[in-house]
């Protein structure tokens, strides 16, 4: 399909930072954008040409309401690691969009996931959902494209390292410093699945995206030392350090849910899970994700300096 003609999609999750990547986006480009949400209209973030649907996924007349005259969607789950609830989920979304007659749907797994099974609820719970969608959409007509990201930069644009960052060149974070990522921004994101969306080729296909190139913990330092033009040096931050920091701010069942991916990658099982594919995504799908230290110059880092008063703005 032809990325000039309009799109209709329902994106779920567009209230959390990568959905709500995906719906501006789309929006810039003039596709018409619809979103469920459990939010009230006051606690709903800012998403210029979005249209909010009330409701929950566990409800499929609710799902019906966001896939009604839609003709593609674009769906990642939301921090919630019970098996159950993701099934639900995913059950739902299936049996909308195949209602609806969408004709390709995008899931978004949030990571990447081991070929074998683990007791990670993080991977296995996104293994579910995939596997639920793609049972539920087998005999219906719509277009089932998966993405498996790796680790998000903009993960590093936050309270926790911006401060640390500017005032002290200290990079800290979750992933021994070995370890080798292709780490992708939000934006990135957005345009792999705006390409997952409309390129032909693509259903039944899994992707694992990634950024521009796999970097390790100091060469990922060395790109934002670039960026930021000061020294910077990488520190492994212990998964359960990480998982305590978190828990103020999601809650102890999210916060384990995710620190479980980092918990694995520590524990040195799958090395190169979060790696490039060789480029072999980013081909097919025609992205040109950023360099880090490019993404890394485009951030408004001065947000966290003790002279951000008086910083000036950035275009």
């Amino acid at each position: 399909m032809s990325d000039h003609i309009p799109m209709r999609v329902a994106v779920v999750g567009a209230t959390g930072f990568q959905g709500g990547a995906v719906a501006r986006l789309l929006a810039e480009r003039g596709h018409r954008v619809r979103t469920l949400t459990r939010r009230p209209g006051a606690d709903r973030p800012e998403l210029a040409g979005v249209a909010f649907v009330q409701g929950d996924l566990a409800n499929p007349h609710h799902v019906g309401r966001l896939f009604d005259g839609a003709t593609h969607a674009s769906v990642v789950m939301p921090l919630e690691y019970d098996p159950e609830k993701i099934r639900t989920y995913a059950r739902n979304l299936a049996e909308g969009a195949a209602a609806a007659g969408i004709a390709r749907l995008v899931y978004n797994a949030n990571t990447r996931v081991p070929a074998e099974t683990t007791n990670v609820a993080a991977f296995e719970t996104r293994r579910l959902a995939e596997s639920v969608l793609r049972e539920g959409l087998r005999d219906s007509s719509v277009e089932l494209v998966v993405l498996r990201p790796p680790v998000y930069l903009d993960n590093l644009f936050s309270p926790w390292n911006g401060p640390a960052l500017v005032a002290e060149g200290v990079l800290a974070y979750p992933l021994p410093a070995d370890t080798p990522v292709a780490w992708i921004s939000h934006r990135d994101l957005a345009e792999a699945v705006h390409a997952a969306l409309t390129v032909e080729g693509a259903a039944g296909r899994t992707y694992d995206i990634g950024g521009a190139r796999t970097v390790t913990g100091a060469e990922l330092a060395a790109a934002f030392g670039k960026g930021l033009g000061r020294d910077v040096r990488y520190v492994p931050l212990p998964a359960d350090v990480f998982e305590q920091g978190l828990t103020q701010v999601v809650g102890a069942d999210a916060a384990a849910g995710v620190a479980g991916i980092y918990h694995y990658m520590a524990s040195g099982a799958s090395p190169r899970l979060m790696a490039d594919d060789g480029g072999t995504s980013a081909q097919a799908l025609s992205l040109k994700p950023a360099p880090v230290d490019e993404w890394v110059s485009r951030q408004p880092w001065q947000i966290w300096s003790d002279d951000a008063t008086d910083a000036p703005s950035q275009d």
